[in-house]
């Protein structure tokens, strides 16, 4: 995605010419059958307004950004999700033309960072046919990116070829699904471009990109297998509902001596189940330290791999994300040297703090001055930067990378900051501090907090803080304050409006 700036242009080298011995070549793929198919790739133009997730009742200076989409079937563009996030306005232009046509969001999926869009303009879509899919590549073949990236205005085609197939980590969901490592350039813009065969069929969208002083050329495609998924599951919902998870934390079982004191025969391979989450539909069946064997009939390497295809092996997570929200699959474990059988009920990921919020607001909650807010990815890196994950305080950080939630609607809410008045004085330092509970009774969300301090009718609020800190205040005192300082401080709302409802 390329974000705009006024009048600054980045210069590009020329590329010099491939000299007769350049292996590119001899590598390239054949332009003849991908050129027709250029009209369907379009260039996205999006205007965004991102929360502003410190002060979470006000947004951020809105800015713009381009970057590609292509047309298929059923009058429908893909992109990037973060292509689009936070849209304010979308417009989409075809290749050639010099008209932008308004562009509505169907289903945005964060998580595989696709989004689906359509245009209600009839006129977009005289002259178009749409793209068509094919299967997953196999390494070597030949990838042809097309896209409209910085540097220029007009279409561009780099080529390259397919360098690994593996379960990747996707930036922008921060979710690991299958993905193609490919070494075509992939630039800012290039994201929600498509990925060519030789055979002119698409097998993928262009994404992300490492940078790195040790790599060069490496970027990287979502497949044709996690595309088909995201438009089925729409298809069939008529909402984006997500890929499920097992959701199990697993061990591999490499060392002999701990497969021996799991009671697994030589021939028994598996992985055994660390964590169970609490929030999985059937976590009642499966106990710690169960191995699991195979998934839907498919054995479980001691690595945690599955076959895949001719030679290759790829994690078996790979198979849980073929599944849909609500599918059942066969589990076989080891229990006590005791084979087992079960049918899982495979569901989202609940996070304690989430990756992302969906493109919904902030939620926030204000009394006497003190702002209690969620804690999510986006707010941390809001107060502590891109580097949040070294940044942010230790509990914090542990409770995001190690912390289970209990239920569906568990949330870890911090007194986020004081807004500073009379009523408040000696609490001003107070920021980013775990709310445990309220007048002893357990803070499980914002929701749930918010609900208790409107409806107290105690002489005082007491909030009990992590680090056996509190903070006391007279309840009419701070009903009385919260009036002049949303005033002082142009706040419209008490409370985020979700929390009205």
């Amino acid at each position: 995605m390329e974000k705009q700036k006024p009048n600054k242009r980045k210069r590009v080298k020329q590329t010099p010419s491939p000299q007769p011995h350049d292996s590119a070549l001899f590598n390239a793929p054949p332009m003849k059958k991908v050129m027709p198919l250029m009209d369907a790739v379009v260039k996205v133009f999006c205007t965004h307004t991102e929360p502003n997730y410190s002060l979470p009742w006000q947004r951020k200076r809105q800015y713009s950004s381009s970057s590609s989409g292509f047309v298929v079937g059923g009058k429908r563009v893909l992109t990037n999700a973060h292509s689009v996030q936070h849209f304010t306005q979308i417009k989409l232009k075809k290749r050639g033309s010099d008209t932008k046509y308004l562009a509505t969001v169907l289903a945005i999926a964060t998580e595989c960072d696709i989004a689906l869009l359509t245009v209600s303009n009839e006129e977009f879509w005289e002259g178009v046919s749409p793209l068509e899919f094919g299967g997953l590549p196999v390494l070597q073949d030949a990838v042809t990116v097309v896209g409209y990236p910085i540097g220029g205005d007009t279409i561009s085609v780099t080529s390259g070829v397919v360098s690994r197939i593996e379960i990747l980590s996707y930036v922008h969901g921060a979710t690991e699904l299958l993905g193609l490592q490919i070494d075509a350039a992939i630039n800012s813009g290039n994201s929600g471009g498509p990925a060519f065969s030789d055979n002119g069929k698409c097998v993928g969208i262009a994404f992300q990109s490492l940078k790195h002083d040790d790599a060069e050329n490496i970027g990287y495609v979502i497949p044709t297998p996690v595309i088909l998924h995201f438009i089925q599951d729409y298809e069939v919902n008529g909402v984006y509902t997500g890929f499920p998870i097992l959701g199990v934390m697993w061990q591999n079982m490499e060392n002999s001596d701990l497969r021996m004191s799991m009671g697994m025969g030589p021939e028994q391979k598996g992985v055994r189940i660390k964590r169970i989450l609490p929030t999985a539909p059937d976590s009642h069946l499966l106990k710690q330290s169960d191995v699991f064997l195979s998934f839907d009939g498919v054995d479980i390497a001691n690595d945690g791999t599955v076959p895949f295809r001719d030679g290759e092996r790829i994690g078996f997570s790979y198979l849980v994300s073929q599944k849909y929200t609500g599918d059942k699959a066969l589990v076989k474990i080891l229990r006590n040297s005791e084979i087992l059988e079960f049918d899982i009920k495979l569901a989202p990921h609940t996070r304690l703090i989430p990756a992302h919020i969906e493109g919904k607001p902030p939620s926030y909650y204000i009394v006497a001055g003190f702002v209690f807010s969620a804690v999510s990815v986006p707010y941390l890196r809001s107060e502590y930067g891109k580097d949040y994950d070294y940044d942010a305080p230790v509990k914090l950080l542990d409770k995001y990378l190690h912390g289970m939630a209990q239920s569906v609607d568990e949330q870890v809410v911090v007194l986020s900051q004081v807004l500073v008045a009379d009523i408040n004085i000696g609490y001003e330092e107070i920021v980013n501090t775990q709310v445990l509970a309220f007048n002893g009774k357990p803070v499980k969300n914002l929701n749930g907090l918010a609900y208790m301090v409107e409806n107290c009718d105690e002489e005082y609020m007491k909030f009990s803080l992590e680090h056996q800190q509190v903070v006391v205040l007279q309840t009419k005192k701070a009903r009385a304050a919260t009036t002049d300082i949303l005033t002082t401080h142009c706040i419209p709302s008490a409370m985020s409006d979700d929390l009205k409802a």
